[in-house]
């Protein structure tokens, strides 16, 4: 295991930057970071049978560096970024298999006009706003630019160690 803070389930994100002519414009694949308030929810959900959040959303987030510290209504080192119309999307999940499940890509397409730079992306239970729990954050190996007529296809598999 490497020296990210991801003791209990983590995430592997993989990411496809599709352009408007259908070529792959890049791809990266890393490991994210669990926030101290996702491990909390998470002891609290399965092993204490508090009430039970059935929906995780997939936010794209900006330059900065997440924290385990970092929450859903506070998270200085970086903020979300939105260069897509509607609300975070859902994350679909498949079967749970060998400590794993990935689930379906979820897909933004990119819609403002102008390049918008996305460093990463984060899981949380809540479509829009800030109410929820940010379960984790992680960080693209460089900022990446989009443009309107990009898609970005994001392939989550959560898996416990």
């Amino acid at each position: 295991m490497d020296n990210k803070e991801h003791f209990g389930p983590y995430f592997t994100y993989t990411v496809e930057c599709v352009g408007a002519d259908g070529e792959v414009k890049w791809t990266e694949k890393y490991e994210n970071l669990v926030t101290t308030v996702g491990k909390t929810d998470i002891i609290d959900k399965y092993f204490k049978g508090s009430a039970y959040t059935a929906g995780w959303f997939l936010g794209l987030k900006g330059t900065g560096t997440a924290a385990v510290g970092d929450t859903l209504a506070s998270h200085g080192g970086w903020a979300e970024v939105t260069p897509y119309t509607g609300n975070r999307s859902a994350i679909t999940f498949g079967t749970t298999s060998g400590g794993s499940n990935t689930a379906t890509a979820v897909s933004y397409a990119i819609t403002l006009a102008g390049p918008t730079t996305v460093a990463g992306a984060f899981v949380c239970s809540v479509n829009t706003g800030t109410s929820g729990t940010l379960y984790s954050a992680g960080d693209y190996s460089v900022s990446r630019s989009v443009v309107s007529g990009d898609t970005l296809n994001t392939t989550l598999t959560v898996s416990a160690t």
